[in-house]
């Protein structure tokens, strides 16, 4: 009994000391009846911080360089234009200026004034007008200049050379006069503006199976080409004036220059109508042939050699001129939409361009000056993408480039059917020649293939980022899609660049749902 007493007394005395440990592990922490009391520790959840979006940032540093025509050398592209301006750049996107101006502290030159003095004096002007440069047979770099008096196609082309693609320059000769009022012209006859060329704004390049050419002339007598000496930089003799390819009776065409592509096999040549001033509509034609020296042809089947102005109509006619020829763009400016914020993106008088071919990432690129709307005659250079349609024409991206690689997550390059429907604003830039500043308008491409807004008619996508839109007039525009930098809205959006049988390009950035 002794030990079962002890034995009880024991699990009691247990019982109750587990009792009052219970009873203050119970306890929440409140006050009150004066007893000693432990709180329990708060567990707090991680705060997990908010998702950030990476910002996209492209930047643009600009430059003025009048008529430029673009090189290679090495990794940078140099453009050189008129009144002896000239600029480089990397990245298509950021330009570094290097000379300006015809006077003695040019470096293109050790003393222009002088090296070029019987151009100048002969031309009757103290400036230099849209050059090209093109690296030759024995690895030097040929300037091909010329100065024109202005007021007439008195103008004298010759070429200079370097070791180095930015100089300088040492004069070779004089290859080409003009405006010998009265005399024996260059072909054997008395010179006629009619129909002999204002020798100015040359492009030297080469075709396909490596001959050199040159292509040159504005408004006079048109657009001439010859083939010229790769060993000597010189023209073959025998030629006068080349063949004529476009233009005559002083029809306001000029800027030629010729691109070759070894995607669809044709030679396309560029070209600018109008005048070059904010009130001279400027705009950047194209036709194409399979030979280099032509006869070129726009969509329609014209042979340009026939499109030149009426001589019975007052001097410049345009009106006989502007139905040929693809019109890549002209005057335009689109309105800010929402969210978008800046001055609104916008053309005057683009023009006299060039063309690259980047043959290692298999793109295109169009290089031109132009003004801008309510800017005066304040010009800089702008690089857009150009791409192929389904009919073998060359079209251009609505805005200028800037490569995807440049927003901060991957975007793809393809554009899915499901990417194209939706809200855009769209430029329809026509076939005329003129002042007016062509109002982006609004344009819907339904998910069922439905277009609505300011157009009507359908559209589908066939693959491969190529777009077709079918107006209810019956008339097909083929294009081509692609994400490009909207600068208004800072982002990359959906746009749509498409063509004509007509020659009128028709130009869609996506702006919503």
């Amino acid at each position: 009994m002794e030990n079962i007493s002890v034995q009880r007394r024991v699990l009691l005395r247990s019982a109750a000391a587990g009792a009052v440990l219970a009873t203050v592990g119970g306890c929440g922490g409140g006050g009150g009846g004066g007893s000693s009391t432990t709180s329990a520790p708060v567990v707090t959840p991680p705060v997990t911080p908010p998702v950030v979006p990476p910002t996209t940032t492209v930047a643009f540093t600009n430059v003025s360089v009048h008529d430029p025509s673009v090189i290679k050398s090495a990794d940078t592209y140099y453009v050189f234009g008129s009144h002896l301006a000239a600029a480089k750049t990397t990245d298509w996107m950021n330009w570094t200026k290097i000379a300006d101006g015809v006077n003695a502290s040019n470096p293109l030159f050790n003393n222009v004034t002088v090296a070029l003095s019987e151009a100048l004096t002969w031309a009757q002007t103290d400036t230099l007008w849209a050059p090209d440069v093109a690296r030759l047979d024995d690895g030097k770099y040929y300037m091909y200049y010329c100065a024109c008096k202005g007021d007439s196609p008195r103008s004298a082309l010759g070429v200079a050379v370097a070791d180095k693609v930015d100089g300088p320059y040492v004069n070779k000769q004089l290859l080409l006069k003009s405006g010998m009022w009265g005399e024996i012209s260059p072909d054997g006859t008395v010179y006629d503006a009619t129909r002999h060329p204002n020798v100015v704004d040359p492009n030297v390049f080469r075709d396909n199976s490596g001959k050199l050419w040159m292509v040159y002339g504005s408004y006079s007598g048109g657009i001439f080409i010859m083939e010229m000496d790769p060993a000597t930089g010189l023209q073959k003799p025998g030629q006068g004036y080349g063949k004529h390819l476009m233009g005559g009776n002083h029809a306001r065409i000029e800027g030629a220059y010729i691109l070759y592509s070894p995607d669809s096999k044709y030679y396309y040549l560029f070209v600018s109508f109008g005048g070059l001033d904010a009130n001279g509509g400027y705009n950047i034609r194209l036709a194409r042939s399979l030979n280099p020296d032509g006869p070129y042809v726009d969509a329609a089947g014209t042979d340009m050699a026939t499109v030149m102005a009426n001589p019975a109509l007052p001097l410049f006619d345009d009106a006989t001129i502007a139905p040929h020829g693809q019109k890549l763009m002209g005057n335009h400016q689109y309105a800010l939409t929402s969210g978008e914020s800046g001055t609104a993106l916008g053309y005057v008088s683009p023009g006299h361009n060039s063309a690259y071919y980047d043959a290692a990432a298999g793109k295109y690129f169009l290089v031109f000056h132009t003004r801008f709307p309510g800017q005066g005659e304040a010009h800089e250079v702008r690089v857009h993408e150009m791409f192929i349609n389904a009919d073998g024409w060359l079209v251009v991206a609505p805005f200028r480039y800037a490569p995807l690689s440049k927003n901060a997550t991957a975007l793809s390059a393809e554009v899915t059917a499901a990417d194209v429907a939706g809200t855009y604003k769209a430029i329809n830039h026509g076939k005329d020649i003129s002042a007016v500043v062509k109002q982006s308008q609004v344009l819907t491409l339904a998910a069922g293939g439905a277009v609505g807004g300011a157009l009507a008619g359908t559209w589908t996508h066939q693959g491969g980022n190529k777009v077709s839109i079918v107006l209810s007039d019956g008339t097909t525009y083929n294009g081509v899609l692609s994400r490009q930098w909207n600068t208004n809205a800072n982002a990359f959006v959906v746009t749509f660049t498409a063509q004509s049988k007509a020659g009128v390009s028709l130009w869609g950035a996506r702006t919503g749902n």
